[in-house]
């Protein structure tokens, strides 16, 4: 595979990243609902450098019919990169990163939505990667828990994800692609923060506990930001909606 050469510091001698930012401070974060018209719901987010969509599409009947559940829904989830959202061109066919990807943000979801309302029925969600600079899966389930809600599926909360991880021996948050790459460990958390639930855990690399403590600690940070965000992405959508109605 294909990598850029490395940095020759991933943090320079004043303790900033090589995108300029603090340890402890989030890329750029913009959130877009309701981007598709033909979609039930669909979000948009702009994190830094990757730039994501979702859509979902749903409650409706389930194709195969087989696949169906007598007790609830079944959560479909496909993330997929487009061939032009890395350096070097992709294959448009799915791989085997995507199709896990697609059952780690399906998991990350499932606790948030109460399935139980609609049996028999699927509720399908498409995740797109239109430019992707690191964090596309953290990001992907923020914005992907939008598009639930733009939906009108009913959700315990709004499910919100970040990571933190160990670059050049130092703990930061919203790791971008080259620290991704290069950095010495990954800790990506999903969580639905007004319940303080956590829905995904993982990390990727090595951390000593107080290590592994002060990097779930700052994830868990980065989550309650996202989370304010997410919010005021739907308020803006209904605010623009009431104005419309009341012209």
């Amino acid at each position: 595979m294909f990598l850029e050469k490395r940095p020759e510091k991933l943090i320079d001698k004043k303790g900033l990243r090589t995108d300029g930012r603090k340890p402890d401070e989030l890329r750029p974060i913009k959130f877009e609902v309701g981007v598709l018209g033909n979609a039930d719901g669909s979000a948009r987010v702009q994190q830094g450098k990757t730039i994501i969509l979702a859509a979902v599409y749903g409650p409706r009947e389930v194709h195969p019919r087989h696949l169906a559940l007598p007790d609830r829904a079944v959560l479909r989830c496909r993330y997929h990169m487009a061939p032009f959202s890395v350096s070097r061109r992709k294959s448009p066919a799915p791989s085997r990163r995507e199709m896990e990807l697609s059952k780690v943000i399906r998991e990350a979801l499932e606790p948030a939505i109460f399935l139980e309302r609609y049996p028999r029925t699927s509720i399908d969600l498409f995740i797109e990667v239109l430019q992707a600079d690191g964090g596309t899966r953290c990001a992907s389930i923020s914005v992907a828990s939008l598009a639930l809600a733009d939906a009108g599926i009913p959700m315990r909360d709004l499910v919100a994800a970040c990571a933190a991880g160990k670059v050049d021996g130092k703990l930061v948050v919203d790791l971008n692609d080259v620290e991704d790459k290069y950095g010495e460990a990954d800790v990506p958390i999903a969580m639905m923060v007004g319940l303080n639930a956590v829905t995904l855990l993982q990390m990727d690399g090595m951390l000593d506990p107080k290590e592994f403590r002060t990097a779930l600690n700052m994830a868990v940070e980065g989550c309650r930001q996202i989370y304010e965000m997410q919010k005021e992405a739907l308020k803006e959508k209904y605010a623009l909606i009431r104005e419309e109605l009341e012209k």
